[in-house]
């Protein structure tokens, strides 16, 4: 037999895993991991003083809005990858569609700048820190979805590894929100998406070892 009729075979054997029940197990990994990285921010960082006008700012709620969106594309793909069999079909548009929409935006944003507002767009004031804090924030989150995805039925582990990370470094990005002061689009677009691919990277590296049947 080969080895993919035997995958395919215990796939087939380990469907009792149901679309309702691997999101209950998530939507529970996730408040957890939601939890320790809001703890994790206010130990080490601080909610921004002025959370309240900022919330007020379109652009606050574009950045919040860039992030959820991937977390929901990055739990959707989690979702398919935890259960055999499930089709994949739409995962790159569910994951691509958000960057994509804010890779324009903030492409739009530069090209209607001045040349010399252009550099302080991209980098801010806290570029060199910004992507390594998701990352940071994001280790509770990683922790539990991936325990969670260990727990069910992944056949695609590195996939699945990379589902799981995106969605925890995206899940971080939500609750950084809370304390980054930066608010140009082409900073986000590019330095929140870093800071959220570092898990993703680091999912698809153990989802081989950890994730496997």
């Amino acid at each position: 037999m080969k080895t993919e009729e035997l995958i395919s075979m215990l796939a087939t054997d380990a469907g009792a895993v149901t679309p309702y029940s691997a999101m209950q197990r998530f939507g529970t990994a996730i408040a957890w991991g939601a939890a320790g990285a809001t703890l994790l921010m206010l130990a080490l960082l601080q909610v921004r003083h002025d959370l309240g006008q900022a919330a007020l700012l379109p652009m606050f709620w574009l950045k919040v809005g860039f992030v959820a969106s991937l977390a929901g594309g990055s739990l959707f793909a989690a979702l398919r990858l935890a259960r055999p069999g499930a089709k994949l079909d739409g995962l790159p548009l569910a994951i691509g569609l958000p960057i994509l929409v804010m890779w324009a935006i903030a492409a739009f944003t530069l090209i209607g700048a001045e040349s010399v507002e252009r550099s302080k767009l991209f980098y801010g004031d806290t570029w060199k820190s910004c992507p390594l804090l998701i990352a940071l924030l994001s280790a509770p989150v990683f922790v539990a979805v991936l325990r969670t995805m260990k727990e069910l039925a992944p056949t695609q582990p590195r996939l699945a590894g990379f589902a799981n990370g995106l969605l925890a470094g995206a899940v971080a990005a939500v609750v950084y929100c809370l304390h980054c002061p930066e608010q140009g689009a082409p900073f986000v677009a590019f330095w929140y998406l870093l800071g959220m691919l570092i898990p993703a990277g680091v999912g698809t590296l153990l989802g081989n070892r950890l994730l496997r049947w």
